[in-house]
């Protein structure tokens, strides 16, 4: 099977998401150079989530192959983002807790939104685009998972250096705690969005 250069991104995708993910789970590495690696390759895979799509629809190379892995890619490009970020950050009580909850919440809404998608289309043939808000929330997905591996590199190392205060900042994880909130706001109101604007479109009696 010959792919298109979209598709190659994709699957280029789904193989750095094993890769950022052995490496999110390499104890053996000093761990500021394990997050600089993890950062970099998780940031090479979300440039390639943003490329694909574009060169798709610019270039009219949109497949059902694409069309089929492109979302499944996005969905496990977080989610082991995610898992790893519950793995480095395992001894960290309060921090370990709230990222459960987070992880739950952003599984909960794509699995929910997926569903909705499914049986819209099926029922009416309506295809739910993504929207702003969709867009936003995957962006925030992003943004919260790079401050949560660098926030202690840039501020409490980098910035540590230059004032006593930086490191204290980066100890309380004000930056990553913030993200995170906004993330999962986010991901919590693009999904009631979603439902509000496409739930019409499944009818109950069927």
């Amino acid at each position: 099977m010959k792919l298109n250069l979209p598709n190659k991104l994709t699957v280029l995708r789904m193989c750095l998401i094993p890769v950022f993910l052995v490496f999110m789970l390499a104890d053996f590495m000093p761990w500021i150079a394990q997050r600089i690696i993890v950062a970099a390759l998780f940031v090479g895979t979300a440039i390639t989530d943003m490329l694909d799509g574009k060169i798709a629809r610019k270039h009219n190379l949109i497949t059902d192959f694409g069309k089929f892995l492109d979302p499944l890619a996005d969905k496990l490009m977080v989610f082991g983002a995610f898992l790893g970020l519950i793995y480095m950050y395992r001894t960290d009580y309060p921090f370990s807790l709230l990222m459960v909850i987070a992880s739950f919440v952003v599984i909960f809404r794509e699995l929910a939104v997926t569903s909705l998608r499914m049986v819209a289309n099926n029922a009416t043939g309506v295809v739910i685009a993504a929207n702003w808000m969709g867009k936003v929330k995957t962006v925030s997905q992003v943004v919260f998972v790079m401050c949560a591996l660098l926030e202690p590199v840039v501020i409490g190392e980098l910035f540590g250096l230059i004032h006593p205060f930086f490191k204290t900042v980066a100890d309380l994880q004000i930056i990553t705690y913030a993200s995170m909130a906004f993330m999962t706001l986010m991901t919590v109101w693009s999904g009631i969005n979603y439902f509000i604007a496409y739930f019409p479109h499944i009818d109950p009696r069927k």
